[in-house]
Parts: structure tokens; C-alpha cells; sequence
């Protein structure tokens, strides 16, 4: 496989320009299912394994997992200061930095996986909540100024669940694990 495979394993993000109230329902799935299959895919891993980068100079799946986490934590912070306010300038983070802070690099996994799963109720219960109108506000991205609005976000983060999880189970499928 080259780095790009092994780097985005099921391509980069590519969100739609016309955004469908079914692509959104798609979505907001996805985010529904993820903390359970997270959990089941990796559920039978040794320390080793979850010890185990899914590619080199990458992080390791225990990495990975922490990372979700608080990818998602921070995402949702960033939907309701968007409902909150108008066109917020949200706050980035240096997510290399978090993911070799201890509780990344040694904690266990179930920590992050059980706050997923409370995590991503309650986001999908905010989310499926949502007006059309609350769907178009947008928040400004500090790295490069951008606009994003909160469907687009959605999006964004149904692919980044779909991304994490191919990481671990392409590594599982190429170690002969799955």
C-alpha cells in the first residue's frame, strides 16, 4: 500500500455541495453506530496490539481511539457555540500534541469508548433537533479563515468516523488479526 492508502484509506474527505436531507440522515447515523462498532472491532485487541501504529510514523491504534475522542468532544463544543452564537471563530488544537499526552498513549481504550458512546448520544440527539436554519450557521475555522457550516460538519465528521475505523481494521485485515 503507498502512505496515501495507508493515510486515507477510504480517500480524503470530499463533501457534497448540495447537501440533501438524506445525505444528513446518512450521517447523523453513522455517528449513531460508531462508539458500538469502535468497540466491537477492537473489543478482542491484546495491549500489543492496541501498542501497534497503523502505519509508520503514525499513531497506534490505542492512539487512534483517544484521538476520536476527543476529535469529537471538541466537535461538539464547536456545533453548540454555533447555535449559540453567531458565526463563532471556534478554537483549534494541536491534536499531535494530544494524542502523546499519557492518557492517549497508555490509557485504556474503554475510557474513550464508553465517553463515545455517551458522547455521541447525546450529539445525535442535539443533532437530529436541528432546524434548517440552525443546519446553515456556519463557524470560521481559525486555519486558513474558513467557513464551515454546521451540515457540512456533520459530513465532515461521518467521514472522520469512517477514516479512524479503517485505520485500526485495515491494520487488523493486514496483520492477519480480522
Amino acid at each position: 500500500m503507498t502512505l496515501e492508502q495507508l493515510q486515507y484509506p477510504i480517500g480524503k474527505a470530499n463533501i457534497l455541495e448540495n447537501i440533501t436531507k438524506k445525505d444528513i440522515e446518512e450521517w447523523i447515523s453513522v455517528l449513531e453506530k460508531f462508539p458500538q462498532e469502535l468497540e466491537f472491532l477492537t473489543k478482542d485487541l491484546s495491549e500489543n496490539q492496541l501498542d501497534t501504529h497503523y502505519r509508520e510514523n503514525g499513531w497506534t491504534i490505542r492512539q487512534v481511539v483517544h484521538h476520536c475522542y476527543d476529535s469529537h468532544h471538541n466537535s461538539y463544543t464547536r456545533f453548540k457555540w454555533t447555535i449559540t452564537e453567531d458565526t463563532p471563530v471556534i478554537k483549534a488544537y494541536f491534536e499531535e500534541r494530544w494524542a502523546e499526552l499519557q492518557d492517549s498513549t497508555s490509557g485504556p481504550i474503554s475510557l474513550s469508548i464508553d465517553a463515545l458512546k455517551a458522547l455521541h448520544a447525546k450529539w445525535v440527539y442535539l443533532l437530529n433537533g436541528l432546524s434548517e436554519s440552525d443546519l446553515e450557521k456556519d463557524f470560521i475555522h481559525p486555519s486558513g479563515n474558513e467557513k464551515v457550516s454546521l451540515k457540512e460538519n456533520i459530513g465532515i465528521y461521518a467521514w472522520h468516523c469512517n477514516h479512524h475505523f479503517a485505520h485500526i481494521e485495515q491494520l487488523m485485515i493486514r496483520k492477519g488479526w480480522k
